[in-house]
């Protein structure tokens, strides 16, 4: 549930934005990749959202289908465009965006009365976010899918700290603090725990997280978080259970193609173990391997990994995989199945401006 529109990548790695030519066009926001994510490892997934009544919302509706994501609960908004995010492409760690989502993005104009709470409540996974949480009426819409939930497995409030989304940043903690009340599971990095707890050192921000929403019973349906994820880039991955369970997960090494997609892979990847009942160390190596496998390609959705991928790059140790086989995209989405990788199965991209 949350943020939908459009990406806008650089064809060129390691110029800035103002000296790019060609760009590619793909699905972004990160609820949306998560569902894409969690679809291409065979999950059933839809998305709760709005976007502009506008071509690029036909286009983002028409991909999600691609992809395999329902999209009967993304519906238009007449009065504010479909936003765009351009991003430049400085590997292995610089990836500058700049998002278009004034005056009001209408992924933030969801509204409370329009939730189908029977479908939320059903669902096997809840995934939210704090970007959700920044305006009204979307704020009070994430607060009721989650309330409508409360104590259900396996919902997830995604921290996912973007300051120039809010109005007024300093107001951001006790709205995640009323949002984790209703998760079971939190995700962030560093920065966005510290943000929901004012904890910096990934095991305190964790810790913190469990105490301050410690769950009240013992039932599968008590309500309380009951795991916290601290994703840690480079240093990889840890993970605090209610229960006592933790486990510590080293990053796999990839070459760096574009950094941006990473945690969404790792999401669709959680969100795929959390339901496989594999054991949690098994679940964090299998999401780190996913946010590997989409750093070192250049789009987020079209470049989320299959099981069999995964397993690959398990196997191999490394998140760099060759391009998946197969034909370049055409002109109409609708045209092509979804496929990860790089476009067409393109080399990696020229860097230091050359053509």
């Amino acid at each position: 549930m949350g943020r939908l529109g459009v990406d806008l990548y650089p064809l060129r790695s390691g110029v800035g934005l103002d000296r790019v030519d060609t760009f590619g066009r793909f699905l972004g926001g990160s609820p949306a990749n998560v569902a894409v994510a969690a679809a291409r490892l065979g999950r059933r997934t839809a998305l709760v959202s709005r976007t502009g009544a506008d071509p690029f919302g036909t286009y983002l509706r028409r991909e999600l289908g691609a992809f395999g994501v329902d999209a009967r609960w993304v519906t238009e908004v007449a009065e504010h465009p479909t936003p765009v995010t351009f991003c430049a492409l400085f590997p292995p760690d610089d990836f500058p965006l700049t998002f278009y989502r004034r005056p009001k993005a209408p992924d933030l104009e969801i509204h409370p009365h329009e939730l189908d709470l029977d479908a939320i409540r059903a669902a096997r996974v809840l995934w939210t976010t704090g970007t959700g949480l920044s305006e009204e009426p979307s704020r009070t819409a994430t607060l009721t899918a989650l309330r409508a939930r409360s104590g259900r497995p396996h919902t997830v409030l995604d921290l996912d700290w973007r300051p120039a989304f809010w109005p007024d940043p300093a107001t951001a903690r006790p709205h995640y603090t009323e949002a984790l009340r209703h998760a079971t599971v939190a995700v962030g990095n560093a920065e966005e725990c510290e943000v929901a707890t004012g904890e910096s050192d990934p095991e305190a921000a964790a810790r913190a997280l469990l105490a301050l929403l410690a769950p009240t019973g013992t039932g599968p349906g008590a309500p309380g978080l009951r795991l916290a994820v601290v994703k840690r880039g480079p240093e990889g991955v840890l993970a605090l259970a209610a229960d006592g369970r933790r486990a510590r997960v080293a990053p796999l090494p990839v070459d760096v193609v574009n950094g941006l997609g990473a945690g969404d892979a790792f999401g669709g990847a959680l969100v795929d173990g959390l339901l496989s009942g594999r054991p949690l160390d098994e679940v964090l190596r299998r999401a780190n391997a996913a946010g590997a496998i989409v750093a070192g390609r250049l789009a987020c959705a079209p470049a989320m990994p299959d099981p069999a991928e995964i397993g690959r790059a398990l196997a191999t140790g490394s998140g760099t995989l060759p391009p998946a086989p197969g034909p370049a995209p055409s002109a109409d989405p609708t045209d092509r199945p979804a496929r990860p990788g790089l476009p067409g199965g393109a080399a990696p991209l020229p860097k230091d401006g050359s053509p």
